[in-house]
């Protein structure tokens, strides 16, 4: 998992710009760095094979067209005032080692983990001198075309076939094999795998639990009917040539029924989201999200959707514009007119994931590039506020801790640095406001994802994307009254991989946690199963379908929002 990379050498002084050069000592850099005076050029075949490279592993940060994001811009040439300088500037040596030991501020560390070798490291370091390739068109005629039912709706169960207790039934995403494991959360026991897209970001069920929608990172999306006697995927299509975000339509009212009847994908390339049917996914609307930032500044292309929830009040889906740094309320209730029925709030760059707080009024997203929280009234379609924390906060979906002393508080972990944040949710002089800072043991950030669960009286933090390979190993339990440290848990020696993402089953008294190894190695690939009251090991799912597994979302707390 941490083979070293051979032969590249560098003092630590061309060490250090390189942190200078990202980090935002740019004066510096711009002084110390040198303008690679080489031409740098690929034939077609290279680049074909580095844009596929970076795509699966640089451009979820760093943006399809390079202009950055959650990471630095990737340019062959610094964009004017920005702190970074270009790419061309740094040299192939310097980016070679980026990708090779990654950073402090929660970039992998691609080289050591070995999901890259010498050679695609040094042929991304190559690419990335170059101009970027232009995104092409993904147009509704393409999701046509790659749109199957493959269980026609009317074919389906009208009951469960089978005699388990599918509500706790957890989706875990088995990464690179590009598949979705369904194991059944009371025995443990693996149930079905579908095949789905390509490293799946999340899965979210319909509101009434039946189904599970994946996206992939290629943009396939596949609907999972879990009530089969081996549930399997009935409806898959594709939106984008990139996505992370699902949602299904989950709002009962004055206005109409529109529980699981919508299913909304966000692209990230192109930028632009898509409605389906929610019960056969087929395209019924797309609507470009390219715009200006904070609706007045600079026009972007590359403007990606990033998370995605849906009110149970009102038929809105809130959907995140990444680039812009706007939030958009959408109407569902009338797809001719969802453009212009939609509300366009400003609020701060880089909008990535977030997640309701406990009352379903507000969501909570963190701006990462920002540092900010920004937190929108679903209800009243306004910003609320918006909230200084730490560098690059990540919340995943959050964490919502009750507090005998502050009431209802949110928690957001950070990638840059070690703290997590709890912020203050319910009426009263504290609300919005930080009121704890917890820094977890050792140094650095990394935290990807936190959870506690209404019967737990813990709550959970990874550190995924620390540099440390122990942090990456290890997980970290919270006292929800005293906001402290009560035990740190590194995974089992043989398992040598990350352990991320953490899932309470649908009692709240289990936490699962994947141990995220190698794609050819399953022995070193794990989903481990916790007691929540004695932190103690009780399970280790193995065997050698478990393939790189990283999301697990029980079906119980992902249709009813509970995290």
């Amino acid at each position: 998992m941490y083979k070293q990379m051979k032969n590249v050498k560098l003092s630590m002084a061309l060490v250090l710009l390189v942190v200078l050069a990202f980090y935002g000592c740019n004066k510096t850099a711009e002084k110390k760095a040198e303008p690679v005076t080489d031409e740098i050029s690929l034939t077609d075949a290279e680049l074909s094979r580095a844009s596929d490279l970076y795509f699966n592993t640089c451009a979820g940060c760093h943006g399809t067209l390079r202009k950055g994001a959650t990471g630095p811009h990737l340019l062959p040439e610094a964009p004017e005032g920005d702190a970074a300088p270009g790419t061309k500037a740094l040299g192939t040596d310097v980016l070679k080692v980026f990708m090779m030991n990654g950073t402090p501020g929660g970039m992998p560390d691609w080289g050591k983990q070995g999901i890259l070798n010498d050679e695609e490291i040094d042929l991304l370091a190559r690419f990335l001198q170059i101009p970027p390739p232009p995104i092409p068109e993904f147009t509704i005629d393409d999701m046509k075309a790659n749109w199957k039912v493959i269980i026609p709706v009317a074919d389906r169960p009208t009951e469960p076939q089978h005699d388990l207790n599918w509500q706790n039934f957890f989706g875990v995403v088995l990464r690179d094999a590009g598949q979705v494991a369904i194991i059944d959360g009371d025995t443990k026991e693996l149930i079905s795998i579908a095949e789905t897209g390509f490293a799946v970001h999340i899965l979210r069920s319909s509101a009434g639990g039946r189904y599970f929608y994946s996206i992939g990172r290629d943009g396939k999306v596949t609907l999972i009917d879990t009530w089969m006697e081996k549930p399997s995927v009935v409806a898959e299509g594709k939106a984008s040539f990139d996505a992370r975000s699902i949602e299904v339509s989950k709002y009962k009212g004055e206005k109409g029924d529109f529980v699981d009847k919508y299913v909304i994908v966000g692209g990230y390339t192109p930028s632009h989201y898509v409605v389906m049917d929610a019960l056969t996914l087929e395209p019924l609307k797309v609507v470009g999200t390219s715009g200006k930032i904070l609706g007045e500044g600079e026009y972007l292309e590359e403007a990606r959707v990033a998370a995605i929830v849906a009110s149970h009040k009102d038929p809105l889906w809130v959907v995140n514009v990444k680039e812009t740094g706007m939030v958009w309320l959408i109407d569902y209730s009338d797809l001719e007119k969802i453009d212009e029925n939609t509300e366009k709030i400003a609020t701060a760059q880089f909008l990535h994931d977030g997640g309701w707080d406990v009352t379903g009024q507000y969501f909570i997203v963190a701006a990462n590039a920002s540092n900010k929280m920004v937190v929108i009234d679903v209800d009243n379609k306004k910003l609320e506020t918006i909230i200084e924390t730490g560098i690059k906060p990540h919340p995943g979906r959050g964490a919502n801790v009750n507090n005998s002393e502050f009431g209802n508080l949110f928690v957001t972990g950070h990638l840059g640095e070690n703290k997590l944040s709890f912020i203050a949710t319910a009426s009263g002089e504290n609300k919005w406001k930080v009121v704890k800072e917890l820094a977890l043991p050792g140094t650095g950030g990394g935290n990807l994802f936190v959870k506690t669960h209404p019967n737990s009286n813990h709550l959970w933090a990874d550190r995924a994307l620390n540099n440390d390979v122990t942090l990456q190993r290890s997980i970290f339990v919270i006292d929800n009254e005293t906001l402290e440290v009560i035990k740190s848990i590194e995974v089992p020696e043989q398992y040598i991989g990350r352990a991320v993402h953490l899932e309470y089953n649908k009692a709240g008294d289990e936490v699962w946690v994947s141990v995220w190894g190698k794609m050819d190695k399953p022995a070193e690939n794990a989903i481990l199963v916790y007691d929540d009251e004695t932190m103690e090991l009780t399970n280790e799912i193995t065997g050698d379908w478990v393939i790189t597994p990283t999301g697990k979302f029980n079906v119980y707390n992902t249709m009813g929002d509970i995290y």
